[in-house]
């Protein structure tokens, strides 16, 4: 019975030090989540800057040259 339950005992401290390092590792993938999501959102406004006007551009002017 003493055996058994120093086994338990083993696996319950293995199993907490496994769930701290998950919880860490997912805990700075979420932080370079935001950074990337922050990081997009200031490209996507200075492309909205850069061409204010994409809706009125000519199709035309899209053709390869090849063409």
């Amino acid at each position: 019975m003493e055996s058994r339950l120093t086994e338990i005992e083993i696996k319950l401290a293995l199993t907490e030090d496994l769930v701290d390092t998950l919880n860490l590792t997912v805990h700075r993938q979420q932080e370079q989540i935001d950074a990337l999501q922050r990081q997009l959102v200031q490209i996507y406004q200075q492309m909205q800057a850069a061409a204010p006007s994409a809706e009125a551009r000519d199709l035309r002017d899209e053709i390869p040259p090849h063409y």
